[in-house]
């Protein structure tokens, strides 16, 4: 059973979604002003394997990741330009998705931004006003902290510690130092809304909560985000949002470990600052094989952790990966031999119940990876004594199912390092276009298939696994003698 580390207990606890099968879960995107780093790209990549592997559970995953698109960084970048906030958030929302799909990334179900959201705000914010928890100060809006009683339960911090040791800019306005704002006065030069308050723009905690609650409902089953945010943001969506309905918020807080140059966070300040772009600009390799590196890389650390980046861990992850695609092209060029293979079921079922196991444990992709590793040893081992048809078509199936998971083994061609000069050579997967037939016809052929595996017609079985794959289908065969497809 799967359990996930929740920040909100300080504790791993068995995941049980809200309705059976059915997961809604919301993660904290970017900032549009700027170029995405590393930082940004493994929290992308940590909820974007959590949501693959919740769909490969059997969960119904509505995933909603925002774009924060008015903030006082977009507005004085907009100014250094000369340019409208608008144009400055398409730019960099663009470029997000450019990022983004070099690392296979999928796009969440909704990816709402904060000015399409202004009557939700505002009607959040006016929520809190009359239940008594925000106070208006000229044309701003004050969360009041004192007025929530479970603030800091999150961030195990309490209130009388933090107002010791506050950081805040004073403004003598405030009931209390650590009161945030939910609405902003606007000021010459900087976009506005109409509000009961007069016209400003809404505080950055706030969007989120409107946002999540726009599209999940008041109560939701994951929050995720980067570590940094647990404090303030993260704490104060928790405030805001069960002072204004009543209810639990989310109930299950995810967070990722920073990444480290050296073993110290990144961040411009210490100039040890790389964007993604500039990643794969500097990368030797073709986009899609600095793609699956960076990919292999970001996942060979357990996501609570700290990730340390460096050349020689990307070189690691490609000669990892270097031994799992010299499996596949052997696996596409041996002949058909027709041995025994008894050995080789248990080996795929010992891996997957491994892999499972490994992801049930607060999606522990290391220990994963792990699982994969060790069936690569097996069918390189069973490899030598020679492989039937069927049998390599099962091997290079588990991997590229498996492999999904994490968002690996997807491609068709992959380069070798020096030590083997066949650079480009093509790798047989299932096709991945896009299929034209009918899920009736898919279920038919796989009937039909079904019944020859009976008959023990493995000839014919595996023609129709072929044409399926020639669709963009793969079948995967369950131990009880039945099958699913996916596309």
């Amino acid at each position: 059973m799967l359990s996930i580390y929740n920040q909100l207990t300080g504790k791993k606890e068995p995941f049980h979604s809200l309705q059976t099968k059915t997961v809604r879960m919301y993660v904290c995107g970017v900032t549009v002003y700027d170029y995405c780093h590393i930082g940004h790209a493994r929290s992308a990549l940590v909820f974007d394997v959590v949501r693959r592997y919740l769909e490969f559970s059997g969960y119904q995953v509505t995933f909603v990741k925002n774009f924060t698109d008015v903030d006082d960084k977009i507005i004085k970048r907009a100014n250094e330009r000369g340019v409208s906030c608008d144009a400055i958030t398409a730019e960099y929302i663009e470029a997000y998705y450019q990022d983004m799909g070099k690392l296979g990334i999928r796009r969440a179900t909704h990816e709402p931004k904060a000015t399409e959201h202004m009557a939700e705000i505002i009607e959040l914010v006016s929520t809190l006003i009359q239940k008594g928890l925000a106070y208006q100060v000229a044309g701003d809006v004050y969360f009041q902290v004192e007025k929530y009683k479970d603030y800091g339960r999150l961030s195990k911090r309490k209130l009388e510690d933090l107002q010791a040791g506050a950081r805040v800019e004073v403004d003598e306005r405030k009931r209390h130092p650590m009161d945030f704002a939910l609405w902003k006065s606007s000021k010459p030069g900087e976009p506005s809304w109409d509000s009961p308050w007069g016209t400003g723009r809404p505080g950055w905690h706030i969007e989120c909560s409107a946002m999540s609650m726009r599209h999940l409902g008041e109560t939701f089953d994951i929050h995720g985000g980067g570590m940094d945010l647990i404090f303030p943001h993260h704490e104060n969506e928790i405030a805001q949002s069960c002072g204004a309905t009543g209810k639990e918020f989310a109930r299950y807080w995810v967070h990722n470990g920073f990444v480290q140059i050296n073993q110290e966070k990144m961040s411009k300040s210490l100039g040890n600052f790389f964007t993604i772009r500039e990643i794969f600009e500097k990368s030797e390799w073709p986009e899609d094989i600095a793609g699956e590196m960076l990919r292999y890389f970001l996942l060979a650390t357990q996501y609570r952790g700290p990730l340390d980046f460096s050349d020689h861990a990307i070189k690691e992850a490609k000669q990892a990966l270097d031994g799992f695609y010299d499996l596949f092209q052997r696996l596409n060029e041996a002949g058909d031999r027709g041995i025994d293979e008894t050995e080789l079921p248990p080996a795929i079922d010992r891996a997957r119940e491994a892999f499972q196991q490994a992801m049930d444990d607060d999606f522990n992709t290391p220990m994963a990876i792990a699982a994969l590793q060790k069936l690569r040893g097996d069918v390189n081992k069973f490899l030598e004594q020679g492989f039937s048809t069927e049998g390599r078509q099962r091997s290079r199936e588990v991997f590229r199912s498996l492999g999904c998971v994490l968002g690996l083994f997807q491609l068709g061609t992959w380069q070798f390092n020096l030590r083997r000069p066949s650079a480009g050579t093509a790798i047989s997967f299932a096709s991945t276009s896009s299929t034209s037939l009918s899920d009736a016809e898919i279920n038919g052929k796989r009937d039909e298939r079904v019944e020859a595996r009976k008959q023990k017609d493995f000839k014919k079985a595996d023609e129709i696994r072929q044409f399926l794959a020639s669709h963009g289908i793969v079948i995967e065969d369950k131990p009880d003698g039945t099958s699913r497809w996916k596309r």
